[in-house]
């Protein structure tokens, strides 16, 4: 019988083996109720030089708060809107996307707490399936290496860093458009920071994520000027809190409806993982782990809502679905006139490059991982962490393919499936390791003898025994079933008005998706079988 209601995972003792077991349990994994069995691993590895423990609370923080938040809170409001009808309606999709987010989050912490090491859900794939040896490794690792994350918001910093320079657009149809330049240099700027001084970088991100608060600081208090009613000549008042009634005028209903909502407003969530692929980097990763996820997550959604809410009063609804522009804009012209679009412009910027330092920081350690695992072609070179105990390699590996997508991606419709199909697989990634902690929680103990975070060939392993508990099952229920959602929707045709692309089927990102994990399939039978 469980000694205290909110432990998740069963206690029980060691099996009592000489060596260290891979899994140290600290004080914090205790009272999460992580009981390890330890068992002989009979994976080969090598001894990798431990990396230096340098992330606290604060850049843990930071490093989820800058992935999640990007450039989606200056525009996505606009398409949740548009797709619910009301205002109302609107904000309790951004509630819902935050309890997901949060349960999501739990889970994150529970495997984060169990297997504290780099790699993210590289290690909690592998761990749910040992069997057949290195297949879900190499379906991760093709969804992890060729998909180029931190591309789209290179684009975004170089496009509006151009716009709050150059009052007028910059052509981006050429191979080295500025646009291009730009993106390159940003990305590039990134992965060399990050290789060459860890702490710089961690530095740089806590800046601009506290830039990033501030930026929306700044857009709440022009919601609460416009409240005020305090707009600018020839603004129109939208009047949207004017009544109870007024707040849900319009709402739509339809299960099309909730769909297309619920899966915009769910994606403007993700990102809370990020702390979980440097968890050997942190220091006590349990304890800073419980403390800065929900930290992030309360952030992020009280100022969704709160920014939400400002744009509601600052403009009309008609203005805010048509506009075709960002919803911010509106806000900025509304409030303060039209010279502070410039402003606006430079804030969305680096909101961007926070968001390319954060995921640039995780895709390089789980390159890197995956090197010193032997899954890559040249893989001592991409576990190396020369110069400068850091991920230089890693981090270059993502740079080459986002440089690829960087000089080679046309706009309109391919860009979307590009920035669509990188999003894919990560919900089937995360439906696989929520109902994974369903499974392990009530499986029969067995020893598993193959555990992914790189060993010294004498270290052993652990096998963890989770207990069936409310505070696991809720969360891993809750956050299963919205992903397993968000592989579903893309498959079915959506309602007229939200079709993500022009002239492209609706589904193939979904297609892409999956292409994705096939080719780790293949490289999985060419090398190993």
């Amino acid at each position: 019988m469980l000694t205290r209601a909110e432990n998740l995972i069963d206690s029980r003792p060691n099996a009592g083996h000489d060596r260290e077991p891979l899994l140290s349990l600290s004080q914090d994994s205790r009272e999460y109720g992580i009981s390890c069995i330890n068992v002989e691993t009979d994976r080969p590895g090598q001894r990798i030089e431990p990396p230096k423990r340098q992330i606290g609370v604060v850049s843990a923080v930071f490093i989820i708060f800058n992935r999640i938040i990007g450039t989606g809170i200056f525009a996505t409001p606009s398409t949740i809107l548009g797709f619910s009808g009301s205002v109302g309606l609107s904000l309790v999709m951004w509630i819902v996307g935050a309890v997901i987010a949060a349960v999501g989050m739990q889970v994150y912490i529970i495997w984060g707490t169990a297997l504290p090491h780099n790699g993210g859900e590289k290690n909690y794939l592998e761990y749910l399936f040992p069997k057949p040896k290195q297949l879900i490794t190499s379906l991760y690792a093709a969804n992890a290496v060729l998909l180029a994350w931190a591309a789209g918001n290179s684009l975004v910093f170089a496009e509006y860093t151009l716009a709050s320079i150059f009052s007028t657009p910059t052509p981006s149809t050429a191979i080295f458009s500025p646009v291009r330049v730009v993106a390159f240099l940003c990305i590039s700027g990134v992965v060399l920071l990050h290789g060459l001084h860890i702490p710089t970088g961690l530095r740089l991100q806590n800046i601009l994520g506290s830039l990033k608060i501030g930026i929306l600081l700044i857009v709440v208090a022009a919601g609460f000027v416009a409240l005020t009613g305090n707009l600018q000549d020839g603004a129109k008042r939208p009047g949207n809190f004017d009544s109870w009634d007024v707040i849900w005028e319009g709402s739509k209903s339809g299960g099309s409806v909730i769909c297309a909502c619920l899966y915009s407003v769910i994606w403007s969530y993700i990102g809370f993982s990020n702390a979980n692929y440097a968890l050997s980097e942190m220091e006590n990763p349990a304890r800073t782990l419980r403390i800065a996820g929900p930290i992030a997550i309360i952030t992020v959604t009280i100022f969704y809502i709160l920014c939400n809410i400002a744009y509601f009063a600052a403009a009309t609804k008609e203005d805010i679905t048509d506009s075709g522009r960002l919803v911010a804009a509106l806000l900025f012209k509304n409030v303060w006139g039209n010279n502070t679009e410039r402003v606006l412009n430079a804030f969305v910027a680096l909101s961007a490059l926070g968001n390319v330092l954060s995921v640039s920081f995780s895709q390089g350690r789980v390159n890197q991982t995956l090197g010193q695992e032997d899954i890559l072609p040249f893989s001592k070179f991409w576990a190396s962490n020369w110069p400068a105990k850091a991920p230089l390699a890693g981090l270059g590996l993502h740079w080459l393919t986002c440089i690829v997508v960087i000089f080679t991606l046309p706009a309109g419709d391919a860009y979307n499936f590009v920035i669509n199909v990188i999003s894919y697989p990560l919900a089937v990634i995360n439906a696989t390791i929520s109902f994974g902690l369903i499974y392990l929680s009530f499986r029969n103990l067995a020893p598993v003898k193959s555990l992914s975070p790189p060993v010294d060939a004498n270290s052993a392993t652990s096998d963890l025994v989770f207990a069936p508990t409310k505070s696991l099952l809720i969360p891993t229920l809750v956050f299963g079933a919205a992903n397993v959602f968000l592989f579903i929707v893309p498959l079915t045709k959506p309602p007229p008005g939200v079709e993500p692309y022009e002239h492209l089927p609706y589904w193939i990102h979904a297609a892409g998706g999956w292409a994705v994990f096939l080719m780790g399939g293949i490289w999985w039978v060419c090398r190993y079988r």
